[in-house]
């Protein structure tokens, strides 16, 4: 059985269904990282990001703490 999916009916979802629906489709999208393919700009981008984050690895948050923050903002 298929459900249709509609823009309509995604709208109806409550606010935190919406946040799983969208992790769960970057979840399936993040599962064949071979389908996305980088220009290289973004391969730049991510290429600076990685080494600042080794430079110093303990600036940033960890992805719990920032979900937190923005659910918070509600």
């Amino acid at each position: 059985m298929r459900t249709e999916i509609s823009v309509a009916n995604i709208l109806k979802l409550d606010v935190s269904e919406r946040i799983q629906l969208v992790e769960d489709v970057w979840d399936s999208i993040a599962s064949v990282p071979e389908a996305m393919l980088l220009n290289d700009k973004q391969k730049k981008e991510l290429d600076g990001r990685i080494a600042a984050y080794h430079k110093n690895p303990s600036l940033g948050s960890p992805w719990k703490d920032v979900k937190k923050r923005i659910l918070s903002k509600k």
